[in-house]
């Protein structure tokens, strides 16, 4: 009888690994029935143009199948696309709500919700979103650009300051950052000047100044608040840093360095400055030209202008140099054709743009620290060439 049994034993054994797998195999096919159920039902509304209804059943899926992640971020970027933001925010969100989903899936979860929120105008929670990736080894780079974005929009300079410092200490020297937290502080500063408080935009100009040394807007700030304060030599130290940092910038510079001048009466230490960039900058020589006419010498100013016209022309040079013409021939601006001929440069002039980006051309008369197309901090420069410098 006990012969009987062992024999028996691996029967029993064999019967019991069949039916175990048949019944696995039952359980999946059910699995995979319900989910296709699902899918299918989803995909019905969808079609029949009841979307909510289908991100309703999308969304129980995940409780079937947490493969199904990736499908449903998918549904979530179609909805954003289409211009439906509320489903996209129900699908995102239910994602990232969920404990069961693998770390990476809840990430790019979340930068989707963040992009939703940005969409909606919902700022302060795509913040929070981004904030949440900050420490992401894939997306804290998108998350820092969008945090930068959201901070730029409602103008938060300090948080904007706090973000691109952090940036400098976990991830080291990096001249993007530098570029834009020296125009944070040149912003933070700005909105002090408004408020009428001098000392402490001094402050936040000083420390844009050590963010990047070779921003140029502090020191053209630096110039004009030493202007508005009276220190007139203050403002020629500070003015005369803004053409060994960028030359194109000089036009800007020229104009607060004759204030200086005004001020002072020294005109030979203004003199000495544009000197030294005449070759190269059509705002600089032009000074030069004025200078020597107040002092009388109106036929050296034209000679020298003339000549310079020849080497490189400018429609600021041609005006400046008919102007001269009139001036030393003492003609009646009523009547000359020579006159008539300068108002059409000068309308000519006024129409032109001043200033263009380097990296998308986008284009105006109005210096842009932030170009309004592309977003990038100072990338906006004086024009050069016949029509600018």
């Amino acid at each position: 009888m006990l012969e009987l049994l062992f024999l028996l034993l691996p029967i029993a054994v064999g019967y019991g690994w069949v039916m175990g797998r048949n019944s696995l195999r039952q359980a999946q096919r059910k699995q995979s029935s319900i989910l296709s159920k699902h899918y299918y039902r989803g995909l019905n509304f969808l079609l029949s143009e009841q979307p909510d209804k289908a991100v309703d059943t999308l969304i129980k899926m995940i409780d079937l199948n947490n493969d199904t992640v990736e499908t449903h971020i998918a549904m979530g970027n179609f909805f954003r696309h289409r211009g439906e933001i509320d489903r996209a925010i129900r699908v995102h969100q239910n994602l990232v709500s969920r404990d069961e989903i693998q770390p990476m899936q809840r990430e790019n979860a979340l930068r989707e919700l963040g992009r939703d929120y940005t969409q909606a105008g919902f700022l302060e929670r795509a913040e929070n979103a981004y904030l949440q990736l900050l420490n992401s080894d894939k997306h804290y780079l998108n998350a820092q650009q969008s945090l930068f974005k959201i901070y730029q929009t409602t103008k938060e300079w300090d948080r904007a300051i706090d973000l691109a410092e952090r940036m400098v200490d976990c991830h080291g020297d990096n001249n993007d950052i530098h570029v834009r937290l020296a125009h944070f502080y040149c912003e933070k500063a700005q909105k002090a000047l408004d408020k009428g408080e001098q000392i402490s935009a001094a402050e936040s100009l000083q420390k844009a100044v050590a963010s990047d040394e070779k921003a140029v807007r502090p020191w053209l700030m630096l110039g004009k608040l030493a202007i508005d304060k009276g220190a007139f030599q203050d403002g020629f130290e500070c003015l005369t840093q803004v053409a060994q940092r960028d030359i194109n910038w000089m036009s800007e510079a020229i104009p607060l360095l004759e204030q200086c001048a005004e001020g002072t009466q020294d005109w030979q230490q203004f003199e000495r400055i544009i000197d030294q960039h005449g070759g190269n900058s059509a705002a600089a020589y032009l000074a030069k030209v004025n200078v020597m006419a107040r002092r009388g010498e109106v036929d050296e100013a034209t000679k020298m202008l003339y000549e310079q016209l020849r080497k490189k022309p400018t429609m600021k040079g041609f005006a400046t140099l008919m102007r001269l013409y009139i001036q030393n021939q003492q003609l009646d601006e009523s009547t000359s054709s020579l006159a008539l001929l300068k108002g059409l440069v000068e309308q000519q002039m006024l129409q032109r743009p001043k200033y263009r980006c380097g990296n998308c051309g986008f284009s105006g008369r109005k210096v842009y620290w932030l170009c309004p197309s592309c977003k990038k901090w100072g990338v906006v420069k004086p024009i050069k060439g016949l029509d600018g410098e």
